[in-house]
């Protein structure tokens, strides 16, 4: 093993049990207790990559095969490294990258252009034969809600969009905009369970021809539209009673949170509700993830509260409710994790080995936050009127029962075809 790879683990490494074997030979680091990980690299470069720069290059090592997990999994991994205090580790080297990086998220974000399509094609437009390995059968591609705990995948899923449905206080006819409309789900779910009529817009069009051809498939056109279309250009003259936006605002980017507002306020009806559903962090981030950045959500930015509320009072826009689900996403991200590694070698198939690593390593690099970083999502229920909504919450649980019946006896979501 390296020296520079051996004085950092040996930084790290207090608690938990961590086996390091590679060309040279072995070494154990940590107490002998708590996690027990054995990995292997293939050859030196790997190592010392890996001590200058493991932001990145852990991931890629693992990517390009060059580490190799022998005892436990890549979440496993990275959790001991959580487990232990990291900010003894840095190194001269590891600053001067993190100040570079500080540097580019500036001038990155501080650059007035739109790359919205092309930022979301490098994710969503993926194929979706790859969402339909791991996805629950309403291709839900955001947090779940495990309530009650020990809910099936797709039971949280439902139990999500029941969830935000009733924060949303709709009434039969209302025109609903969802931004950031996904594989069409939600749309189609608010469509038959509340009446409304829906449009949802997205960024992708691998999502617009599946959503389109599921809500054809049952028979939704009429109150269900998707249309390829920029929430940046969305006309003010277009006026909508309810507004829903989940998973989408990480995309927006911390310079435009104010136009992102601005134009909320503009569509969204003086009487109207809005409901915003999104990742949150406990605290303004310096820049993102490298690997995350690089190869998984380029341009993208998880916000913090702090950040996001001024934005909101800036607009003239009212906080009506605001709640906090810290350890769902970490739970929806392990099922995804497993059923995605249950079905490898097809996802292989639809790509390559590196690819598949690459996924595995950002869903648990994704886990890993929820459980060690304190990331959590939060759900912020917006009005231009204080009164729109009532003064306790009782409704929302109401509102739920109702839907329970209407999940009850749902017509069974079709098959997608590719």
């Amino acid at each position: 093993m390296t020296s520079s790879l051996r004085r950092l683990l040996g930084k790290i490494i207090k608690k938990g049990t961590l086996t390091v074997g590679g060309p040279t030979g072995s070494q154990v680091f940590g107490n002998g207790g708590g996690r027990t990980v054995a990995i292997r690299f293939t050859d030196v470069e790997a190592e010392e990559e890996v001590a200058a720069d493991p932001q990145l290059k852990l991931a890629e090592v693992y990517m390009d095969g060059r580490l190799l997990i022998e005892e436990g999994d890549i979440y496993e991994l990275l959790a001991i490294v959580k487990d232990n205090t990291l900010s003894e580790a840095l190194t001269p080297g590891m600053i001067w990258r993190g100040v570079l990086r500080i540097a580019q998220s500036r001038v990155r974000h501080g650059v007035p252009i739109n790359r919205n399509q092309q930022n979301v094609a490098h994710h969503y437009d993926l194929s979706a034969k790859l969402f339909n390995l791991f996805l629950d059968e309403d291709w839900q591609y955001s947090c779940g809600y495990f309530n009650p705990p020990g809910i099936n995948l797709y039971e949280a899923q439902v139990a999500k969009k029941r969830h935000i449905a009733a924060k949303l206080l709709t009434d039969p006819g209302q025109r609903v905009l969802e931004i950031g409309s996904g594989w069409g789900g939600m749309a189609m779910y608010l469509a038959e369970a509340c009446g409304l009529d829906v449009t949802g817009i997205t960024l992708s069009q691998e999502q617009l021809r599946v959503s389109r051809h599921r809500a054809a498939k049952r028979g939704l056109e009429d109150r269900v539209r998707f249309e390829l279309q920029d929430y940046y250009y969305l006309p003010a003259t277009m006026k909508y009673d309810r507004i829903v936006s989940v998973g989408m605002f990480e995309h927006v980017g911390r310079l435009n949170f104010g136009r992102y507002f601005r134009k909320a306020h503009d569509v969204l009806d003086n009487d109207g509700v809005m409901v915003l559903h999104s990742i949150g962090q406990p605290a303004p981030a310096r820049y993102n993830s490298p690997f995350i950045e690089k190869y998984i959500f380029p341009g993208g930015y998880i916000p913090s509260l702090a950040e996001v509320l001024p934005a909101i009072e800036r607009t003239g826009l009212l906080v009506c409710d605001i709640e906090i689900l810290p350890m769902h996403y970490a739970h929806t991200l392990r099922h995804w994790r497993e059923r995605f590694l249950a079905r490898r070698e097809e996802a292989a198939s639809i790509y390559d080995e590196r690819f598949v690593r690459m996924w595995e390593f950002y869903l648990a690099g994704s886990e890993m936050a929820f459980t060690h970083e304190n990331f959590f999502i939060f759900q912020i229920q917006i009005t231009k009127k204080r009164m729109t909504v009532p003064e306790s919450r009782d409704y929302i649980e109401q509102r739920e029962a109702k839907l329970r019946e209407f999940d009850a006896t749902r017509r069974p979501l079709e098959t997608v075809a590719f």
